[in-house]
C-alpha cells in the first residue's frame, strides 16, 4: 500500500528542509541590507527629481572635479552609456557641464554648475539621515568590525577573481 504524506515520520526532514544553510541565510541577509539602503536612499532623493546613481555621481564629482566620463564610470561602477545617460540628465537639470580637455578634444571633463553645489548639501543632510537611520543602536565598536569584516569580504571575494 502507498504511503501516504501524511503518514510520513514528521521528525524526519526532508532533502529540501536541509537545503538552505546558515551561511545561505548570512549571505541572503548581505543581499536584502543593500536592496533597503538603496529603496530608503531612493525614497528620500525623489523629491530632488533625483536618482541614486545621479546623486552619487554629483558626488565624485564634487570630490574630485573635472572627471571623465570613463573615469566617472569606473567610480561609480557603471558602464560608459549608462553614466552618459546620469550625465545627459544632470546636464538638463543644469547641475553639471562637460568641458573638453584641452590636449584631447574628444575626452570630456565634468565639472558642478552652481545650482549643484547649492543642492549637494540637501542631498548630504538626506544621506546622512539614512545612515543614521541605518545604523541606529549599532555601537560604534560594532560598527568598526562590521566595516573590517566587510573590507576582508570584499577582499577575499577579490583575490577569488582569475
Amino acid at each position: 500500500m502507498p504511503v501516504m504524506t501524511a503518514d510520513l515520520d514528521q521528525n524526519e526532514a526532508s532533502p529540501s528542509a536541509s537545503f538552505l544553510t546558515e551561511t545561505d541565510e548570512l549571505v541572503f541577509l548581505l543581499e536584502e541590507v543593500p536592496r533597503r539602503l538603496r529603496q530608503a536612499f531612493d525614497e528620500a532623493i525623489k523629491q530632488f527629481g533625483l536618482t541614486r546613481t545621479q546623486w552619487r555621481t554629483l558626488a565624485y564629482v564634487f570630490r574630485s572635479e573635472g572627471l571623465t566620463q570613463t573615469e566617472l564610470a569606473q567610480c561609480v561602477e557603471l558602464e560608459r552609456a549608462s553614466i552618459g545617460q546620469a550625465i545627459d540628465r544632470l546636464e538638463e537639470l543644469n547641475y553639471v557641464e562637460r568641458r573638453k580637455q584641452a590636449d584631447d578634444r574628444r575626452v570630456w571633463k565634468i565639472y558642478l554648475l552652481p545650482a549643484a553645489l547649492e543642492l549637494l548639501p540637501k542631498l548630504r543632510r538626506e544621506a546622512d539621515s539614512v545612515y543614521e537611520k541605518m545604523l541606529k543602536d549599532i555601537a560604534k565598536s560594532d560598527r568598526e568590525q562590521l566595516h573590517k569584516t566587510l573590507r576582508d569580504l570584499a577582499k577575499n571575494l577579490a583575490e577569488g577573481r582569475g
